[in-house]
């Protein structure tokens, strides 16, 4: 097929070409534009081709284009991504009775749909893409002045998406078969094949391809099949496909060797995708980092063999920040709140494949010790839920190969007794090369894994390849099995997949690949592997973010992106309704967050309670979550600026922990859900044991302010959460020293706040709720003598009017938006350790409000704002009480919802409108035809108001929406549903009846009772017959 652009409007021409037209491909065009004044919405066609006009038009490339990836907004424009440059890998079954070729992307374009801006033919050349994330050559697009001097030009902004799709990664099916999905899932389906079935794990392109699958179902069945059949749309997985076709001996019958077809096919996931250091562990939904599914396929004329493994990152929450080198610091980010996680990890893979066998190829070291003993333990606690269906079997390798060297390990894990059990267990699944009917299922998969899933794991994938394939011989063609041609290109298939995912995920070449490729361990295997430890170390430390940031452009992770989506009146009108139904399929529920912060001084733990801080108000509700931000945790030394010690901060951990624990009245069970330190700034989050599973996407950030963002002795740390789907970001910080340091604490937190990010571009500005705790270092501008003096006689009032912090917030220098609690208590800073009196030393430091917390979003409601007079420290801990509502929606409902209201439209009778059907689904609220609201002086059924509606009955108009006999939300909660009731508590209550102005009492009035319901006549006569 060929691309045009044509003017007036920008058009863009997929268009089928005569050479495929003469093999019997229909003459068809795709046409898209962009909508009026959209970067994010096309307007796509799908006409003949003699009905489009190219006269006028321009051809794009010389190149034939193979199909189209996608559209994508970028940058607020919109771009049509398609395949410039493939190439076919080949037949991956070709016993089967319709061809399975698999073809391997090696270039894309992008051409803009909005603007000329980008018509520049440097990105959508016709040379091949060879560029990497290290190469700095073709960054830029250049043009030159009339001097003939090259000056770099802005640089197109996809250019970071086409080095990632154009490295011979990404593969696509030529013909009409679904790659994504393995061979026995494709063989079992009962209906034929339809484009929009595949596996959503392993599709790429998911994201920017949606609005053209859905364009294409909304076509009459007839342009569907034609649309297929010119393949315009193109479905693209990640990771390997290696086919080789080798002829095998003869069976004793004749002498025509047989030909067979060895394919290697490896399935990277993308819901969890990204580079070594950037992405590790598990998220929330239980999608692993670096996880593969690939698939041995050994095709005869006879049969067709597949077996499937799959490999993942350990599925817990862990992570590497900072500079790694070759010693790996790992922290384990949510010890005690992994298990939700873990456990939805694998009962999808037990719901997927049948059952699940890990083998953990992790050593000895420190880090990969804890990740094994953390491992094993959510693995013993997943068993009681899931049974045998998931197992563990745990193999130092690098302690095998310092023992024996690599050829142990191929004779070691070929012997180990749950290996050889669960091989027969699971077995491999066989089709009928004839009849593509299944012969034998595979009943499980291994899941090995090590540190980053590469080398260790592809050496031991390939063992366990082999061996289910020497099964396989074993009942069909023994004499095969000695077969050198076999294994040499079996092993081969095998390093260069391991080469392939290592490329993806770590920037270079695996290791161990020289064994895995001849049987035997060389001094050239060893350089090369020397070499790529030293280049992994570079390119992951130093150019992964830039890959990281274009794989999130790629699959929709930004939380700034705007997702393409076809013109369409129906589905659009749908959609907006939905958003202003969100009640019918969303329910609330009222929480209660505890925030406080306090600066330590580098005090350790005393034994002094914590319960007057934790629990102020004993009779109160127990809080859902904790939030505490400390400050100076550790002495803000030299030392501990260059290299911070962790030990205090998980001594304060220990102590919180053993408070929450020992409390009494105890009536949950708290957990440490997250923590984060930056020098002496430190943020905790403890949760309810039971919530655990709804405390979704948590991440943590830090940002440096001090010496210029150089040193973290100042700087803020976050950590952000989505309570079902509520989301809230929760800031320590600690701002610019110094009485006078007034612009200096300005400018750190307008740092914080443009440069604190979270994974998958999300800034603080993002959430819908966000609490900073803080020691903001604000002072008050007055003589110490008279803040002192106030302070004793409790006169807030004088002290507010000259606090640096309220004045700056007036001033829209900082905190614009935010709200604080009054204040009034006395300033948190500064005392003499262990005493109630301000600073008496030399430098006698003017008392300050330097605590406080600060909070944005409609969710939170403040109800109490204090301090609680705990002396360890030479500040004061202070803390505040929010009561939230939380929103949980249901997605089923939802989904519902939207194909209700989709089949209400679309089903107009003879002679209606649609448009004016889609206006009835405004659903305006017609205030007018109702009597006017209760007031304090009348209700609405008195008789001053009652003319119209005697005796209090109001007869409902009929619905315009159809709805008449039914509820107008079928969703509705349950008024007796607990989750929708809201907990009350008297203390806050008298907390904000005291804020409140006193006013005069109001003579009571007394209102007539409301009118009774009026008789149900139909339900009486009914009730009378029986």
């Amino acid at each position: 097929m060929y691309l045009y652009l044509s003017e007036s409007p920008r058009s863009l021409y997929l268009v089928t070409s005569q050479q495929e037209e003469r093999k019997g491909c229909p003459a068809r065009a795709l046409v898209f534009r962009a909508a009026p004044n959209s970067s994010s919405q096309a307007i796509v066609e799908f006409l003949k081709k003699d009905d489009v006009d190219l006269i006028n038009a321009v051809r794009l490339t010389s190149r034939i284009v193979k199909g189209c990836l996608g559209l994508i907004s970028i940058a607020d424009e919109m771009f049509l991504v398609v395949v410039t440059s493939a190439t076919e890998v080949g037949n991956t079954r070709p016993s089967s009775r319709t061809p399975e070729t698999v073809c391997q992307i090696h270039d894309v374009g992008f051409y803009c749909l909005t603007s000329s801006l980008w018509d520049d033919l440097s990105l959508n050349s016709d040379s091949l893409a060879t560029t990497t994330f290290g190469d700095q050559n073709d960054m830029y697009m250049r043009d030159y002045n009339a001097s003939g001097s090259a000056t770099p030009a802005p640089e197109h902004p996809c250019q970071p998406l086409r080095k990632l799709i154009s490295t011979g990664t990404f593969y696509y099916a030529s013909d009409q078969w679904d790659i994504s999905s393995r061979l026995q899932r494709r063989i079992t389906r009962t209906e034929p094949w339809d484009l929009s079935t595949f596996d959503d794990r392993f599709v790429w392109n998911e994201y920017i391809i949606k609005s053209l699958l859905d364009f294409r179902e909304r076509l009459d069945p007839s342009e569907r099949a034609e649309m297929d059949q010119c393949q315009f749309i193109v479905l693209a997985i990640q990771g390997f496909v290696g086919v080789c076709t080798l002829a095998l001996p003869a069976p004793p019958t004749n002498g025509t060797p047989v030909i067979a077809t060895l394919t290697l096919i490896s399935r990277l996931g993308w819901k969890r995708a990204g580079t070594r250091f950037n992405t590790r562990g598990v998220d929330d939904d239980g999608n692993c980092a670096n996880f593969v599914e690939t698939e041995t396929v050994f095709s005869t004329d006879q049969h067709c063999y597949s077996y499937v493994q799959v490999r993942g990152s350990v599925p817990l929450f862990w992570e590497q920040q900072g500079l790694q080198t070759f010693g790996q610091r790992i922290q384990i980010t949510r010890p005690h709140a992994s298990q939700p996680a873990f456990d939805r990890h694998f009962a999808g893979l037990v719901e997927e494949y049948g059952a699940v066998h890990a083998i953990n190829l992790l050593g000895t070291k420190e880090n990969e010790a804890a990740l094994t003993s953390a491992y094993s333990r959510h693995m013993k606690s997943a068993q009681h839920a899931l049974g045998d269906t998931i197992g563990l079997t745990s193999f130092d390798f690098h302690a095998a190969v310092r023992i024996g060297g690599h050829e142990s390990v191929f004779r070691e894990i070929r012997h180990l007794e749950s290996v050889t059990d669960n091989l027969d267990r699971f077995g491999f699944a066989l089709a009928d090369a004839s009849t593509d009917e299944i012969v034998t299922e595979q009943k499980g998969v291994f899941r090995t894994n090590c540190l980053d899933c590469l080398d260790r794991t592809n050496f031991v994938q390939d063992i366990l390849s082999r061996t289910a394939l020497e099964q396989y011989l074993m009942h069909t063609r023994r004499e095969w099995i000695p077969s050198g041609s076999l294994w040499s290109n079996h092993g081969e298939m095998w390093a260069e997949n391991g080469d392939a995912l290592s490329r993806i995920y770590a920037g270079t070449g695996a290791l161990n690949t020289s064994f895995t490729r001849s049987g035997k361990r060389t001094l050239a295997g060893v350089l090369s592997d020397a070499t790529k430890s030293v280049s992994r170390a570079y390119i992951n430390n130093f150019q992964d973010k830039g890959k990281q940031a274009a794989i999130d452009m790629f699959v929709g992770n930004l939380s700034t992106q705007r997702q393409v989506t076809i013109f369409d009146p129906i589905h659009d009108s749908v959609r907006a309704v939905l958003e202003s139904r969100l009640s019918e399929y969303s329910t609330t529920k009222q929480c209660t967050i505890f925030a406080g912060t306090w600066n330590l001084n580098g005090r350790p733990p005393s034994s002094e309670s914590l319960l007057p801080w934790l629990f102020p108000r004993p009779n109160a509700p127990e809080p859902d979550l904790f939030v505490l931000g400390f400050q100076e945790i550790v002495p803000l030394t030299a030392q501990q600026i260059v290299q911070t010690d962790p030990e205090k901060k998980r001594v304060w951990e220990s102590k919180i922990l053993d408070t929450l624990e020992r409390r009494p009245n105890k009536k949950s069970s708290y957990i440490l859900l997250r923590s984060h330190q930056l020098v002496g700034t430190a943020l905790l989050v403890f949760v309810k044991k039971e919530l655990t599973a709804v405390m979704r996407n948590v991440e943590a950030a830090s940002h440096k302010t001090g010496l210029r963002g150089m040193s973290g002795n100042k700087g803020a740390v976050g950590i952000r959460l989505d309570y079902h789907d509520t989301s809230f970001c929760f800031l320590t910080a600690h701002f610019a020293a110094g009485h006078s340091n007034v612009v200096e604490r300005n400018a750190d937190y307008r740092t914080i706040v443009n440069g604190l990010h979270f994974l998958k571009g999300k800034t603080i500005d993002s959430h819908q709720n966000i609490v900073w705790l803080a020691d903001t270092n604000y002072r008050i501008d007055l003589d110490n003598e008279r803040v002192r003096t106030l302070a004793l006689i409790d006169d807030f009032d004088a002290l507010l009017a000259a606090d640096q912090l309220r004045r700056a917030m007036d001033e829209r220098a900082v905190f614009e938006g935010y709200q604080e609690g009054p204040l009034l208590f006395r300033p948190t800073y500064k005392y003499d350790l262990g005493t109630d009196n301000y600073d008496t030393s030399e430098k006698m430091r003017v008392p300050a409000w330097t605590d406080r917390i600060l909070f944005r979003g409609n969710s939170l409601d403040l109800a109490v704002y204090s301090r609680a007079e705990l002396r360890c420290s030479d500040h004061r801990p202070v803390f505040a009480i929010f009561r939230a509502e939380v929103r949980i929606i249901d997605h089923a409902k939802r989904a519902a919802l939207s194909k209700l209201l989709l089949e209400n439209v679309t089903s107009t009778a003879p002679g209606e409108k649609l448009d004016e059907k889609l206006a009835g689904l405004a659903f305006t609220p017609e205030e007018s035809e109702l009597p006017p609201p209760s007031s304090d002086d009348f209700a609405w059924w008195d008789d001053a108001v009652s003319i119209e509606h005697p005796n209090g009955i109001v007869t409902p108009l009929p619905s315009r929406n159809g709805t008449h006999g039914r509820s107008s939300n079928p969703f509705d909660s349950s008024s007796e549903s607990s989750i929708s009731s809201s907990p009350s508590s008297s203390e806050e209550e008298l907390y904000h009846a005291l804020q409140a102005p006193i006013t005069p009492a109001q003579a009571i009035t007394t209102r007539r009772p409301a009118p009774p319901p009026p008789p149900r006549l139909a339900k009486a006569a009914s009730e009378s017959d029986s």
